[in-house]
């Protein structure tokens, strides 16, 4: 019996330790990973803290699993476990999303002027798409490609729970007169509307035309849905902003719901970068600052882990590519357009971020609108976009020595574009 029980025994060193199984090895690998989504880490859409469950039930439904995994990977561990200096615990994503709910989420009104042209339509389509929206206007003038009864009639067949609605005016006939029914009650008012610039059109010229339009359509919203958030895409934007949103203050009203979209601007940058880098343009996110044409458009490659890593000789050529991607699309065809599908998607892109800011779930876009980040004005920047519309303007953060030369050149060509904006705020008023 003895013996038999020695024998039992194990040998406490005979030979090397036995290997673990796959199947074990296996189980910590899930146990590590398992206490690592456990962890907190911090989404930059918000720069809250959330676990992996947090931010999977947050994301489901727009990302598949695998994207909002890669995603999980790219966000920072949060320092002191999700807890902030001072800061109470930040509500959950999961959470987040029942408040939002309660929201007229799937219930907002938007209305998209200049709804049936070549950026109109494309834009209407992903607007009619977001399930934030539950009622579209289409809203253009009968010399519009198509009417735009026809655009909501097309739009009325998406799979969506989305009530679309077309609205028609004559050339030459005042919006306020006629926009009542389309405006009252909206929430978000897009405006991809204005002639394109023509050769031989000056950017004043081109100014004094769409300022016009502009006007008439910011007018009509000032008497019918004061509270909305107006995102302009009429060029020259880097006028046209400072123009309306002045006329808006001289109404009474807050020029903070006038904001022009400049997000084409760091999709292509994010785009690009993706290209140079082999990396997923989704993951990337370069801020874009300054004006929204020429010199003015100022990225901050230096701001964004990928970009960062570009080698410093290649960044002036970077930022001309961002700077001239419209030109390079318009010549692509010919002349006989210009880059419409990426402006819709751009915009579609920021009047998704808008609405998500008013159902409670705050996001962080670019933008141009009245600033004080620098001494000029008006200027594009970061922008935190939550219930209202912007809720705050972020600082512009460090620079490195070829961004800081290139700020002072933007500044000095966004100033005179300001001031023509300016002038014509001082020589006119709404309705």
């Amino acid at each position: 019996g003895s013996r038999a029980r020695r024998r039992l025994k194990p040998a406490a060193s005979c030979g090397p330790a036995p290997r673990a199984s796959p199947l074990a090895l296996g189980q910590r690998r899930l146990l590590r990973r398992t206490a690592e989504m456990a962890d907190k880490r911090v989404d930059p859409e918000d720069g809250k803290a959330y676990t992996y469950d947090e931010l999977a039930t947050f994301y489901k439904g727009t990302y598949k699993k695998a994207a909002i995994a890669a995603y999980w990977e790219t966000c920072k561990p949060a320092k002191g476990k999700g807890k902030g200096k001072g800061k109470a615990d930040p509500e959950p994503k999961a959470k987040a999303k029942a408040k939002a709910s309660k929201a007229p989420a799937g219930g907002f009104k938007v209305c998209v002027c200049g709804g049936a042209g070549g950026i109109g339509q494309p834009l209407s389509l992903l607007m009619g798409m977001d399930p934030n929206v539950g009622e579209l206007c289409i809203f253009d003038l009968n010399v519009a490609m198509v009417p735009p009864a026809g655009v909501a009639a097309d739009l009325g067949h998406l799979e969506r729970k989305c009530a679309v609605k077309g609205y028609v005016m004559e050339v030459g006939k005042n919006p306020i007169d006629y926009l009542e029914e389309c405006l009252t009650g909206c929430h978000l008012v897009l405006v991809p509307a204005g002639l394109p610039r023509k050769p031989g059109m000056t950017r004043d010229d081109l100014f004094k035309t769409n300022a016009g339009i502009a006007k008439g359509i910011v007018e009509a919203c000032a008497k019918f849905c004061p509270q909305a958030v107006l995102g302009l895409i009429v060029n020259p934007v880097n006028s046209i902003v400072p123009a309306m949103a002045e006329l808006y203050k001289k109404k009474g009203l807050d020029p903070m719901k006038i904001l022009g979209i400049t997000t084409l601007d760091v999709v292509r940058a994010n785009k690009f970068v993706g290209e140079i880098a082999g990396k997923n343009p989704n993951f990337i996110n370069v801020p874009v600052i300054g004006g929204h044409a020429g010199v003015t458009i100022l990225p901050v490659f230096s701001q964004d882990k990928v970009a960062k890593t570009i080698p410093a000789d290649k960044v002036p050529d970077l930022d001309k590519h961002v700077q001239n991607a419209g030109t390079d699309v318009v010549d692509a065809k010919g002349g006989k357009g210009s880059a419409t599908l990426s402006m819709a998607y751009a915009g579609a892109r920021f009047g998704k971020s808008v609405l998500a800011g008013l159902s409670g779930r705050k996001r962080i876009e670019c933008a141009y609108c009245k600033s004080d980040v620098t001494d000029l004005p008006y200027f594009a920047q970061k922008v935190v976009l939550g219930e209202g519309g912007i809720v705050k303007v972020l600082p512009l953060g460090e620079f490195n020595e070829h961004e800081s030369k290139r700020l002072d050149e933007a500044k000095a060509a966004l100033k005179a574009e300001i001031e023509t904006g300016l002038k014509f705020a001082e020589s006119e008023s709404l309705a």
